[in-house]
């Protein structure tokens, strides 16, 4: 969904490096400074794999070129990295410079960033000395944060998986995902302006089940959960993986289950209906980028996957065929990725996407939403990803102003779909500030025992982006009376 008129984003940097978890400044002895220094911390980390970053400082004379090197000692295996060319031989890590950061005067700074995995959730030291063009730094390693305690709280939300075309518990029960967006997540950090938008301590999330609403989904920036440039510290990395994590918790806590979500990627996108220029993830984009996305899933999967309440919805608002010419160029894109037409970055498609996912050994319910904005989901059967564990599930959004709003759409295209898959309306509003639309969606839904959810739950103006709250007591707009209503019908 557009999101209302916001702050101008801060401007974010085109090759910055990463920015990690606070890092402890490196102070060096009295005397000669250090030819180098080196800052390396964990900035969050999961069972088998971690998060790292480096940052490199240069006290020498300038150079054109760098070269990082250090050794692992507790069987760390490098799998992607940013800012830098990571590659790995036995227990030596190299990272090289892009052709972008080479670059570095006396005094100057750089950082780069990367994935690792790691052998069971055992130690994970640091590495004890580093050497930049061969000669050794002095490098003050942070503490490892320790492991997390456990997965996160379950609470009352049940465990999910697809049986048929339904989400069923472990007991088979059906159940259908009736809730609200909490919208927020995708762009106040990417903003500079904190990770949330309004309040998600209990009392808020209290506020939504009140409503009797049963499912919450939340909006996340992918350059925000893996630190990435630009970010600031705080809002950030571990920092905002953690605030995800706590949500996650309060959300299941009270019953509701929790569907995260990405929301806004990297990649450069200057086409038909650009949300932005911006290479970095600050608006919609047609598609997930194959640099970062992946790299991202596994990380939240890694994260989430010792709990089964919680659904995965791989990408918010696919639109490459505003992009691309056919409709099957649009559709092979959204499965497969690769090199796109109209698309000038590398794209993950949606099987890249599973795979990540399945990878790390998570089988979370996952949801995938068609073309246009998640609206079109007419050749959904046809290109489906393939998933080892069944789980798949058909997501749609649908708003007043959509191709797909009426009813003769919904049956041809939505019901053939439903007949096979669970299908999940992940957004459903309109921008009247009434509700005799989502009524109407809501009917439908209804009759055939399928799932939908709010946009959102946010206290914005009603009219330019569809609010469905005017405060986080659980207020309604008058559009979002109509919701409220209908849900408490349903569910009290």
């Amino acid at each position: 969904m557009r999101h209302p008129p916001r702050s101008v984003l801060l401007a974010v940097a085109a090759a910055a490096g990463l920015v990690g978890s606070m890092t402890i400044p490196v102070v060096a002895a009295q005397g000669a400074a250090p030819a180098c220094s080196v800052e390396y911390s964990v900035t969050g980390q999961w069972d088998t794999g971690f998060q790292g970053a480096v940052k490199i400082t240069n006290n020498s004379a300038p150079t054109s070129s760098w070269k990082l090197g250090f050794d692992f000692a507790d069987g760390q295996k490098v799998t992607q990295g940013w800012n830098a060319e990571w590659s790995q031989s036995g227990t030596a890590v190299t990272a090289a410079n892009e052709s972008y950061n080479g670059s570095l005067a006396t005094g100057a700074s750089v950082s780069a960033g990367f994935l690792a995995s790691r052998p069971g959730s055992g130690s994970n030291a640091a590495p004890t000395s580093f050497e930049l063009n061969g000669t050794t730094c002095d490098a003050a390693p942070e503490p490892t944060p320790p492991p997390p305690t456990g997965p996160p709280a379950s609470g009352g939300a049940p465990a999910l998986h697809v049986s048929g075309n339904r989400l069923v518990d472990a007991g088979g029960a059906t159940r259908r995902l009736l809730g609200v967006n909490r919208s927020g997540g995708e762009f106040m950090c990417v903003q500079g302006r904190g990770i949330f938008d309004g309040p998600v301590d209990d009392a808020a999330i209290r506020a939504i089940a009140d409503w009797k609403a049963n499912a919450v989904r939340i909006p996340l920036n992918e350059e925000c959960w893996l630190g990435l440039s630009g970010i600031e510290p705080q809002y950030g990395g571990a920092a905002y993986i953690g605030a995800v994590r706590d949500l996650v918790a309060r959300v299941e806590a009270h019953g509701m289950t929790p569907i995260v979500e990405l929301h806004w990627t990297y990649g450069q996108y200057t086409g038909n209906s650009a949300g932005c220029s911006d290479v970095h993830a600050t608006c919609q984009k047609p598609m997930p980028d194959a640099r970062y996305t992946p790299s991202f899933w596994s990380s939240v999967a890694d994260t989430f996957k010792a709990d089964q309440a919680v659904v995965f919805d791989l990408f918010n608002e696919p639109y490459p065929d505003r992009a691309t010419s056919t409709a099957a160029q649009a559709w092979q894109c959204w499965r497969d990725g690769g090199t796109c037409p109209g698309i000038g970055y590398e794209v993950a498609g949606m099987q890249d996407l599973v795979d990540a996912v399945r990878s790390t050994g998570a089988r979370n319910v996952v949801m995938a939403g068609g073309l246009a904005y998640s609206n079109d989901l007419g050749q959904w059967l046809t290109y489906r990803p393939g998933d080892p564990t069944g789980n798949l599930v058909a997501a749609y959004h649908v708003y007043n102003f959509n191709t797909c709003s009426n009813e003769s759409c919904w049956n041809s295209t939505l019901a053939p779909v439903a007949a096979q898959v669970p299908l999940v309306a992940g957004e459903i509003g309109e921008n009247t500030c009434a509700h005799s639309f989502v009524d109407r969606v809501m009917k439908w839904f209804d009759a055939r025992g399928l799932s939908y959810l709010g946009w959102t739950w946010n206290t914005w103006d009603c009219s330019s982006g569809p609010s469905l709250i005017s405060g986080y007591d659980g207020t309604p707009t008058s559009y979002g009376i109509g919701l409220r209503d209908h849900l408490r019908a349903l569910n009290g």
